[in-house]
């Protein structure tokens, strides 16, 4: 197995916010959500994923009808989850 060719990995937090939020969501939807967030150690740009508009560094990736939005440090190999949650109030 040839390990020169593995993409680098990043740390994945929440911040307090979105730790919050994510807690506060029920288990089935954690449970739904959770993965989504986990892939983004190995690949912080997954396809869909949607750089907000009016926003330097924040992202969007969607996970049924809800939103994760999380900001990527590169120089750190840092990704930062700063909101989770439904669609309709996520962005608010």
């Amino acid at each position: 197995m040839n390990l020169a060719h593995q993409a680098p990995r990043y740390t994945v937090r929440f911040s307090p916010a979105a730790g919050r939020d994510f807690r506060k969501l029920p288990s089935s939807v954690q449970a739904q959500i959770q993965p989504d967030i986990d892939a983004l150690a190995t690949e912080p740009r997954p396809s869909g994923v949607t750089k907000l508009k009016g926003e330097e560094n924040l992202y969007r990736i969607r996970s049924g009808v809800y939103r994760i939005l999380y900001s990527i440090e590169d120089d750190v190999l840092r990704v930062l989850v700063v909101k989770v949650g439904h669609r309709s109030d996520v962005y608010r």
